[in-house]
């Protein structure tokens, strides 16, 4: 697999503050791989998934470099989909949500809106939201958490985005629910052979799906690897800590469920 972006030096300092959240980092992305980033809440993980998005918030100082292989970055909703912890985030109160699944494939693969419609529906049953005919004409405070993290997931990809970046995306959910979209991602990115960066600080969770994972600490990479390769065989001592954890709690077993 070829290299899709090329993380240099990367730091990042948010106004008021004179800490980096993210510091000094260098990691590469690979096309097509499934890819963990894992680490407590002020880690410097979220911050990745919005520089990778360009979706910092004004004042924020960018150090380093990303190099794309496309020369460019990516543009949100049309080469990269956002799905955020919260799909109040994305979704708006006042549209259907056939409406803001549509708009992106509308916007981005210049569809009529209705071609657009069709494919909002269409993405809606890939999803599996339960009844997509109705829920198109729903709105998204009628439907469950879960539900509407699954419509976001629609809207992310109704563009036929080559990235996907789930930043806490099941977080908010319960085990089952999570243990399900969880499922539905790595499928959905499979088939498409899209390359997913998912933002976790469950290291159990990610260990059945990625195929590498990269942890970190205090805006710093302590480590990375294939999956089951640094499960199997942390080298630093915060893995080691965080794998001993989750092995206390009732959770699947990591190195069982790894992915090669």
């Amino acid at each position: 697999m070829s290299t899709l972006c090329q993380i240099s030096n990367l730091s990042v300092t948010y106004r008021g503050q004179t800490l980096p959240a993210l510091d000094h980092l260098n990691l590469d992305i690979v096309a097509g791989e499934r890819l963990a980033i894992i680490g407590e809440s002020g880690s410097g993980k979220s911050t990745l998934a919005r520089a990778l998005a360009g979706l910092l918030p004004p004042g924020a100082k960018l150090a380093g470099e990303m190099r794309w292989s496309s020369g460019g970055s990516p543009l949100p909703g049309r080469d990269l989909g956002f799905v955020f912890q919260d799909p109040s985030s994305s979704l708006n109160p006042v549209l259907t949500i056939g409406e803001q699944v549509a708009e992106g494939a509308r916007r981005h693969l210049g569809l009529s809106w209705k071609a657009a419609g069709a494919r909002a529906l269409d993405m809606l049953e890939r999803v599996r939201l339960p009844q997509p005919d109705k829920a198109m004409k729903a709105f998204p405070h009628q439907l469950s958490g879960g539900q509407r993290q699954r419509v976001a997931i629609a809207a992310a990809l109704a563009a036929r985005p080559g990235i996907l970046i789930a930043d806490e995306a099941t977080s908010a959910l319960d085990m089952v629910v999570q243990a399900e979209i969880v499922s539905l991602l790595d499928e959905l990115v499979r088939e498409a052979g899209m390359t997913l960066i998912f933002i976790t600080h469950d290291i159990a969770l990610a260990s059945g799906f990625a195929n590498r994972v990269a942890i970190f600490k205090d805006g710093r990479l302590v480590e990375s690897g294939q999956t089951g390769h640094v499960l199997a065989s942390p080298k630093e001592t915060y893995t080691k800590t965080l794998i001993a954890s989750h092995r206390d709690l009732a959770t699947p077993p990591l190195i069982r469920e790894a992915t090669p």
